[in-house]
């Protein structure tokens, strides 16, 4: 049997789900319900008369059909869809759909900034945020692309820096200074009520410190552990602990004397942000102009 041109897009939807072996993840990759990429599937192999997909309720895997026209569908495809990455650089208004996965800072710190002029300099450009703090593969979970510090991306990922070395602040109110008193070296925090950091890898942050040749890696005590940078820095401001964040989220606290910095000379700059895909595959061109807007905005330097 021929394909036809109707095929086309049922065949695209063939494809998502044989990569993700799951409905509702290739689902989220094309931008339809879970429902609709059945229909669409339960229709190609009417009309190719095979059966390409063995569906149970925990498991989606291929049949050895399936299995053939994938092989020979992969190139094809990759081929067609660099074809019309070519063809969407010449257009006057770049359109599609990016879906990029990203810890709070970043959102905070560096999306909240650009996306406002990226909107109206590419409104047919439609932009998926999720704000998630978890480590987690983007290709696996359906997204174009992923921003995490440098020393966090995946060896297999192709990376982009977008951001200066991270400057990082440890601080904490007047109120909670007046209480506790000031540690003038990183030992001092054994005695003080620090906000723990559980990281994506659900591991907890060991605060890290370097002046000279002495390096320390240290287990901070304290009641409360959080994941989100956000939530620490109003911790900090109503008196609850010393945290450790990056310092551009609490510039304008640390301007204002809501809060107060110490132990900045322990306190050495981290990786820059990277934004990263999966070389498999093409970079799509919202997603490029993206990364030359938050180049070219530099909200966290470059």
């Amino acid at each position: 049997m021929a394909f036809v041109r109707t095929d086309l897009a049922d065949l695209a939807a063939f494809i998502a789900i044989a990569r993700h072996r799951n409905f509702r993840q290739a689902g989220l990759e094309l931008g339809v319900s879970a429902s609709a990429l059945s229909h669409a599937l339960k229709g190609l192999e009417e009309r190719l008369g095979v059966k390409l997909v063995n569906r149970t309720n925990r498991s989606v895997t291929l049949s050895a059909a399936g299995e053939d026209l994938l092989a020979g569908l992969g190139a094809p495809f990759a081929a067609v869809m660099a074809a019309e990455d070519v063809l969407n650089r010449h257009r006057h208004a770049p359109r599609g759909r990016i879906r990029l996965n990203v810890p709070d800072v970043v959102a905070d710190m560096v999306l909240a900034p650009v996306l406002p002029e990226f909107t109206r300099r590419w409104p047919d450009v439609e932009l998926d945020i999720c704000v998630d703090n978890r480590l987690l593969d983007v290709f696996d979970e359906g997204f174009d692309a992923g921003i995490r510090f440098g020393g966090t991306v995946p060896d297999d990922m192709i990376a982009q820096r977008i951001s200066a070395d991270v400057e990082w602040a440890i601080a904490a109110s007047p109120a909670y200074f007046a209480q506790f008193g000031v540690p003038l070296h990183p030992r001092d925090l054994a005695a003080h009520r620090c906000l723990q950091v559980r990281l994506g890898d659900d591991r907890t942050y060991r605060w890290e410190f370097e002046r000279g040749d002495e390096i320390l890696n240290l287990s901070v005590p304290g009641p409360v552990t959080h994941n989100s940078t956000s939530f620490a820095v109003g911790m900090a401001l109503g008196g609850g602990g010393l945290i450790y964040v990056p310092a551009s989220s609490v510039a304008d606290h640390l301007a204002s004397g809501a809060l107060q910095q110490v132990l900045a000379d322990w306190v050495s700059p981290g990786p820059a942000l990277h934004i990263y895909y999966p070389g498999r595959r093409n970079l799509p061109v919202g997603l490029r102009l993206l990364v030359e807007l938050i180049r070219e905005m530099r909200p966290l330097g470059f």
